[in-house]
């Protein structure tokens, strides 16, 4: 039976959700809004004066081959960051899911690099992959590889994504883990009496019994990779070299900031908000059908 709250002040409820809804309008709804306004608009070189130009800025965008080239390069970006995330986060919480001592202690160096500010956590990648000064560029150079992300866009992308799902992997992880304790230990234990061994018990039942849990991780690691990785990259490559990194957001900021064209700078957080909305339904709408609550 559903028990229902009852507020004797008709006003009460109301009063309760205006910090919500107002802190939901300020932050979220008025900058998109905004930003929708703005890409049908230019501004002369003094931003003093607008004028109305309809779909003018979204066809220069579309008619440049850098931008579409970066839906390329945030394809690759944020299918690898997501893949890598997961299946980090996966592992290590199946690992210390079977650790009976010092379990806490695993817990707390696993979650130390999402609480590392991302643009720390990509000054820390720079450092270890700097060509001249960094360990790990010298340890690949002693293995017979040449390692510089200055001048090859092959390896600043690696680098871009390797430290950005490694920054993530630590949220992951907690959430994997917090799955793996939930599963029925009777569960498993039926599975291994009846001879499964724990590979086949792995991805027989317990994984499948993870699929709220990973749905929902897809969906946050997906918003995570288009937009949360802007300061990685800004610390890390700058969008170099030759835009080799230039993600959808990292072009929305180089084009309004460094390049003061606000108009097309709009148009491309309305794509960005348009494809990231589209993603979210078909993941929903495909792949949230297939969960199993």
């Amino acid at each position: 039976m559903t028990e229902r709250a009852y507020f004797k002040n008709r006003w009460l409820p109301y009063a309760l959700l205006a910090p919500q809804l107002l802190i939901t309008f300020v932050f979220f709804l008025w900058p998109a809004g905004k930003a929708i306004v703005q890409s049908v608009q230019r501004q002369d070189a003094w931003g003093l004066r607008t004028q109305f130009v309809g779909l003018a800025n979204f066809r220069e965008l579309f008619q440049d081959e850098l931008y579409l080239q970066s839906f390329g390069t945030t394809l690759i970006f944020s299918v690898a960051v997501t893949v890598i995330a997961l299946g980090g986060g996966l592992l290590f919480a199946a690992a210390v899911d079977t650790v009976t001592k010092g379990t806490n202690a695993y817990r707390a160096m696993l979650m130390w690099p999402y609480a590392i500010a991302p643009a720390v956590a990509g000054a820390l990648w720079y450092f270890m992959f700097n060509p001249s000064i960094g360990i790990v560029a010298y340890m690949l150079d002693v293995l017979g590889y040449d390692w510089n992300h200055y001048i090859r866009g092959r390896d600043a992308l690696l680098l871009v994504i390797l430290a950005s799902a490694w920054k993530q992997i630590g949220y992951n992880f907690l959430f994997f883990l917090a799955g793996l304790q939930s599963v029925p230990r009777s569960v498993i234990e039926a599975a291994a009496i009846d001879g499964a061994a724990p590979v086949r018990r792995f991805w027989s039942i317990i994984f499948p019994l993870l699929s709220p849990t990973t749905f929902f991780l897809i969906v946050v690691n997906s918003v995570y990779a288009f937009f949360d990785t802007f300061s990685v990259i800004h610390a890390t490559t700058q969008g170099g070299p030759v835009q080799a990194t230039s993600i959808l957001v990292y072009k929305v900021y180089n084009t309004g900031f460094i390049g003061q064209n606000l108009g097309s700078s709009a148009a491309q957080s309305v794509i960005l908000m348009a494809i990231v909305i589209l993603l979210s339904f078909v993941q929903f709408r495909f792949i949230g059908s297939r969960v199993h609550y």
